[in-house]
């Protein structure tokens, strides 16, 4: 039986197209993938994110809790701030990526991957010291992500604090929006600004009906899986399962900067600080098809004549038109302009690695 969120009964009155996601029936597309994806880099979309996890931890010992299993520095936060983490294996692979919110002293929020809840929840238990308590409150939460340049101009309409002095991976927790009580985080997945709204499960269906109502004039429209993936990919943002997993760690990645190494000890530390010293044996770069054919996930990478890697994700950019992608490869080949070939379909294409992200927002 598939998960569904509390949105699933509007969907069809969108003409959503639905797909079986990791168990849940989510939206892949509305109007279409190209015109979602170009509604977000120029007006605004509105993503059902409801199947994402969140969990609390609170108690005296939640931040020492939280910094001997995460890899960025947790002491850092003050109350109403957010940062993007990771929770690692102790051999450097990644359990999770995360974003760990602040509520205040002792209180703090997770923020997981739909697929990885049960996981990442039994990991998190079986780390459990002091004195720390641990709720999943992922089926009570529901969460909207409004991104897109005009995202500001629509939730101002609804609430009556200046969110446009809201910083990026900062949030007001309690604000009434639309008359709905939420949680506004200035975050996203889409490499534009916006904010993630997380309220009450009930009140999920009110929220969205009054955001699609208030950003109507700013060309406002529902978007599905589809260009949520095409966002992310162009702005270099990993997907667990792709850019990131327990075969591939962070440093790998590109993410060394949410991997706080003098931090102190944390559950991975140990082989990322030999990682660090010694150099990472692969890395994740961007490549741009210079023949014609699209790279895919999996498609195996090549140079001077031998398997160097694999493409983790790749398509032909909806801002763009180029045929690009992710890769990770061996670091030897990771310089920019380094030539690679693309198998594809059984023949070698010819490809370059080039800088990212593919797309910076104006």
């Amino acid at each position: 039986m598939l998960k569904r969120t509390p949105l699933f009964p509007i969907y069809a009155e969108h003409g959503a197209r639905i797909i079986d996601f990791g168990g849940w029936e989510l939206p892949v597309q509305f109007t279409g993938i190209q015109k979602e994806h170009d509604a977000v880099r120029g007006q605004a979309g509105l993503f059902d994110v409801s199947h994402m996890g969140e969990v609390r931890i609170h108690g005296v010992d939640a931040l020492a809790f939280l910094q001997h299993v995460t890899t960025n520095d947790v002491s850092k936060l003050v109350a109403g701030q957010c940062q993007y983490s990771l929770l690692c294996y102790p051999d450097g692979g990644v359990v999770d990526d995360l974003l760990v919110y602040k509520l205040k002293d002792d209180d703090y929020m997770l923020v997981i991957n739909a697929s990885n809840i049960e996981k990442d929840i039994a990991w998190l238990q079986q780390h459990l010291t002091g004195e720390v308590e641990l709720a999943n409150v992922s089926e009570e939460t529901a969460l909207l992500a409004l991104q897109g340049p005009r995202a500001v101009a629509i939730v101002a309409k609804l609430t009556d604090p200046p969110i446009q002095a809201l910083k990026p991976f900062h949030f007001l927790a309690d604000v009434t929006v639309g008359g709905v009580t939420t949680l506004v985080s200035r975050t996203g997945y889409t490499g534009e600004d916006g904010f993630e709204l997380y309220v009450d499960q009930k009140d999920a269906v009110t929220l969205w009906r009054k955001l699609l109502e208030a950003g109507e004039e700013h060309g406002l429209i529902p978007t599905g899986l589809g260009a949520r993936d095409t966002l992310r990919f162009e702005a270099r943002l990993p997907l667990y399962g792709q850019e990131l997993s327990s075969e591939i760690s962070p440093l790998e990645a590109g993410l060394s900067f949410f991997v706080k190494l003098d931090k102190g000890e944390f559950i991975g530390r140990d082989a990322l600080l030999e990682q660090k010293t010694n150099g990472v044996p692969r890395k994740l770069v961007g490549i741009e098809m210079q023949e014609r054919g699209i790279p895919r996930p999996h498609y195996a990478v090549y140079a001077e004549g031998k398997q160097i890697g694999e493409v983790t994700t790749g398509t032909q950019s909806p801002t763009y038109k180029t045929n690009v992608g992710l890769a990770l490869i061996d670091s030897a080949y990771s310089t920019l302009g380094t030539e690679v070939f693309v198998e594809i379909r059984g023949a070698q294409v010819k490809a370059t690695v080039v800088s990212t992200p593919f797309h910076k927002k104006k």
